[in-house]
């Protein structure tokens, strides 16, 4: 990666995806998912049997109808979805190419995690309510995390990070704000893992300005995801 990557704007950059009020709608939007997510979380650790199901039922749409809005602020804008998103894979190469940035994308987020001590797993009390038990919420897991690696990234980085790069003429600004976003949208983990979050969202920030794409970082948090209903310890 080129040492001027993020302080040699290309001329795309200052261009916003969507209208300044849709992005308060989506910044409202999330404001309330954290807030019923941080109180539907205490509710889930302080139940006997937490009912996981009807919870990855509800991620699921959450996630699906949030991309939605944001994907009709860009609509309404009349920009293109490659324009968030980046362009789209044309050979098998460009995809194992991108498969490999993600595998990797992976391995440093897991380290970044084991050396802040923010990993979770059986014995976290602020993430183990989300583990799946059982092969049906496996199942429901292993679409969760699909979701996420094409929702979130689509929304944190493909929209929020180009729209605050384009509202502050601010590469690392619009990383940053970003991040910090989806660092607050994690903060039902707990902060300090919250915290963590947001030092991989800025991480998965400047690959997606450096790919001028979203779909290593697509798969790359897919995985990472899916790692939590395999990997406990």
């Amino acid at each position: 990666m080129k040492a001027d990557v993020l302080t040699d704007p290309r001329p795309e950059t200052f261009e916003p995806v969507a209208a300044p009020w849709h992005t308060a709608v989506v910044l409202a939007a999330i404001g309330l998912l954290v807030f019923r997510g941080r109180i539907q979380a205490e509710q889930m650790r302080a139940a006997i049997n937490p009912d996981r199901i009807a919870l990855y039922e509800r991620i699921l749409l959450t996630e699906w109808l949030s991309l939605a809005l944001v994907l009709a602020g860009v609509w309404l804008k009349g920009v293109s979805l490659l324009t968030v998103l980046g362009d789209h894979w044309r050979s098998a190469r460009e995809f194992l190419r991108d498969a490999g940035i993600g595998v990797l994308f992976l391995i440093a987020s897991v380290a970044i995690s084991s050396i802040f001590g923010a990993h979770g797993g059986p014995t976290d009390r602020a993430t183990n309510f989300l583990l799946p038990q059982g092969g049906l919420q496996i199942g429901l897991w292993i679409l969760i995390s699909i979701t996420a690696g094409i929702c979130e990234e689509a929304i944190y980085r493909g929209y929020l990070q180009k729209q605050f790069t384009a509202l502050t003429r601010n590469v690392p600004a619009g990383i940053l704000i970003s991040a910090l976003l989806f660092g607050l949208g994690h903060s039902y983990q707990g902060w300090r893992r919250a915290s963590v979050i947001s030092l991989m969202g800025a991480m998965a920030g400047i690959l997606a300005y450096w790919r001028r794409s979203v779909r290593p970082g697509m798969l790359g948090h897919a995985l990472q995801d899916l790692l939590g209903a395999f990997v406990r310890h």
